[in-house]
């Protein structure tokens, strides 16, 4: 079974328009999927295949010139010399959609096409299936679910264990791509690591807090969160930072990509343990503004979001940038409204009258209306806030 992706029709315009496609994203996010449907009659070759690549490295332009109609080369960056190539062919004989790349490491794959194919490629980023792409097979889906089972498509193309795929996901990661990123002595601090920062999901980052647990240096704990935000396992959103004549907190929150990951991370083995969770409310909120992005990631386009925070504790979840105007945006995990969840909303609005004027509540109820110039959204209608904006 094939679960239909948005970003299927951004990548086609784009392919009309580049002659280079550059797809990136986590491991089992779909990619080769995606391209092997979108593109049927380009040659198709893994880079992940050592025969392959020992046909690639020696000879790379005999290698390239095999694919007459197009070719998709999977996992690129595990011969970043061929980029070189690459740009000549594309230089010499320019024709839209004629290679077709995927890579799954950011630092080593945005390095190399920077230096080789800036100007020649389109890049997207296609993360886990969005509320919009499984919601056919997830029906009657509550919150809980949809944090518990995460949004990697085999978990529901092949029905699996969302645990057990979870934990072959993790030890994959760090037996394969970790290795190929750095040298680290004692897997079961690094492990420890991750875990930790799951914990933290939706949290201020504090490296010196991540250091004194783990027992390592803050020098290390920032290279370790710099691989695991290029292997896409986790991502720092920024801080809204202005002059606005208030103190703002300077450090971003941290997120996981995949809610499910997190999930799993935090010992969660079950749906009626995430209801029971603690950090129930943060990893709803970790679900909404994944979702959010992966709307944008979709479109090609940066995600724009930020979050407020002061030195008085008034916090905004996330401010949506759109030009000179903002529109901040609430989640809460509650299934029931209450007039208290719009206070930090009508806040920012009266702190930036400006540039805000309008705001949403993204939350677990089914009441969806406007109060005022605040719009309840129900948290798998999320993505329509950006629509929304765009008609406006």
């Amino acid at each position: 079974m094939y679960i239909n992706r948005e970003i299927e029709k951004t990548t086609l315009s784009l392919a009309k328009q580049y002659p280079v496609i550059t797809l990136t994203g986590p491991r089992q996010s779909g990619k080769t999927t995606l391209v092997k449907k979108l593109f049927k009659n380009h040659e198709y070759v893994t880079l992940e295949d050592p025969d392959i690549r020992d046909m690639a490295r020696p000879d790379a332009r005999a290698f390239l010139n095999r694919g007459e109609k197009g070719m998709v080369i999977d996992e690129v960056q595990r011969v970043p010399e061929i980029l070189s190539y690459i740009q000549g062919i594309v230089d010499s004989k320019i024709k839209a959609g004629q290679f077709i790349l995927t890579g799954s490491h950011q630092f080593s794959l945005f390095d190399n096409i920077t230096q080789s194919l800036a100007g020649r490629t389109a890049i997207l980023k296609l993360l886990p299936c969005s509320i919009v792409e499984v919601s056919k097979l997830t029906a009657s889906f509550k919150k809980e679910d949809y944090i518990f089972q995460g949004f990697y498509p085999d978990i529901y193309n092949s029905k699996k264990n969302s645990t057990i795929f979870y934990r072959n996901y993790f030890e994959t990661y760090i037996q394969r791509d970790l290795r190929q990123l750095i040298t680290i002595k004692d897997l079961t601090v690094f492990q420890k690591f991750v875990r930790l920062c799951a914990g933290r999901t939706g949290q201020i980052l504090n490296t010196s807090s991540l250091a004194n647990d783990t027992g390592i240096s803050v020098p290390t704990i920032n290279s370790w969160l710099s691989i695991l935000e290029a292997s896409y396992i986790l991502f720092r959103l920024p801080p809204f930072f202005e002059n606005l004549g208030k103190r703002l907190i300077k450090s971003p929150k941290l997120y996981f990509y995949d809610p499910g990951l997190a999930a799993y991370l935090l010992g969660i083995e079950n749906v009626n343990q995430v209801a029971r969770d603690p950090l129930l409310g943060s990893l709803f909120e970790n679900l909404v503004i994944c979702d959010l992005i992966k709307s944008r990631f979709n479109q090609a386009l940066d995600h724009n979001l930020f979050f407020y925070r002061d030195s008085n504790g008034v916090e905004v979840d996330l401010l949506f940038r759109q030009s000179s105007r903002l529109i901040p945006i609430e989640i809460k995990s509650s299934s029931t409204f209450n007039s208290e969840f719009l206070k930090s909303l009508h806040y920012i609005k009266n702190l930036l009258p400006s540039k805000i004027d309008t705001g949403y509540l993204v939350y677990a109820g089914e009441q969806q209306r406007k109060i005022a110039d605040i719009s309840l959204i129900h948290f798998t209608n999320a993505d329509s806030i950006f629509s929304e904006i765009q008609g406006n």
